[in-house]
């Protein structure tokens, strides 16, 4: 006797479930970003070795540089990394450098995006810098030819804390006392491509603050932060409110970092 299985709806249904989220797994395990370099009409690769002549300064260090590691030419031609980022440069240096047949990513951070694909999300949340109106670049806080592509010289949180404080003067600081948040890095505190929070916050009202002052709770229910009794202040949901800790950067006057 053959016994041959009747496919239901719930079958089909749940089947096809599995197999779609299968796929939808797969999709997002493969690595399937391209890298497909800006487009200049009639233009042609020429390696790194057309750029160094002009563009000495920028070439002398673009070696340390995350972005020296992308090519995307032909490998007779050498290095191509530069033009991975604006465009084919036979045009460019056939015309001594002429602007208008070159592509400036300061001008449009659609060339970053390309491959910076998440950042193109970020700046289109609710909170960002202003990249995607044109009123900035993504080249006013990163040098794509040195390093690790952020501006501040060096390693060390200080310098890149200068990235920011360039532009946002009032929180650099002297202050007497200083918030050692600001010794992590502005970033502990904001995302600085964009998030769904006020000021570019990773996190939202307390919640941010409590992710370095732990909470500790004793057999009273009264919950403590700083050594002292936060049970009531906690309710009203942000630690910088006026009254408490708003000189969240630094102060002057108060070690709580009240102004």
């Amino acid at each position: 006797m053959n016994f041959r299985p009747r496919l239901t709806k719930n079958t089909v249904l749940f089947g096809g479930t599995a197999v779609w989220g299968l796929l939808l797994i797969s999709c997002v395990a493969v690595n399937r970003t391209m890298l497909a370099p800006p487009f200049v009409a009639g233009a042609a690769f020429v390696g790194n070795k057309g750029c160094v002549e002009c563009h000495e300064e920028q070439t002398s260090k673009i070696h340390t540089s995350l972005h020296a590691k992308v090519s995307v030419a032909d490998a007779s031609l050498g290095s191509t990394s530069c033009e991975s980022c604006h465009g084919a440069g036979s045009l460019h240096v056939k015309a001594g450098g002429t602007k208008g047949n070159i592509i400036n990513p300061r001008k449009t951070s659609e060339t970053c995006f390309q491959c910076h694909l998440d950042k193109r999300g970020e700046f289109s949340l609710a909170n960002s810098h202003q990249v995607m109106n044109g009123k900035m670049s993504c080249g006013d806080c990163h040098d794509p030819h040195e390093g690790h592509a952020i501006r501040g010289s060096g390693a060390s949180l200080e310098a890149q804390n200068e990235n920011c404080t360039s532009c946002h003067t009032a929180q650099k600081g002297p202050f007497v006392f200083a918030h050692n948040a600001m010794r992590e890095g502005c970033v502990a505190c904001h995302n600085p491509h964009g998030s769904v929070n006020q000021k570019m916050l990773v996190a939202r009202d307390a919640n941010l603050c409590l992710r370095c002052h732990l909470q500790t709770t004793d057999r009273n229910g009264a919950i403590f932060v700083g050594g002292e009794d936060h049970r009531t202040r906690l309710q009203n949901g942000t630690c910088w409110i006026a009254g408490c800790h708003e000189a969240v950067h630094g102060s002057n006057a108060s070690k709580p970092l009240r102004y």
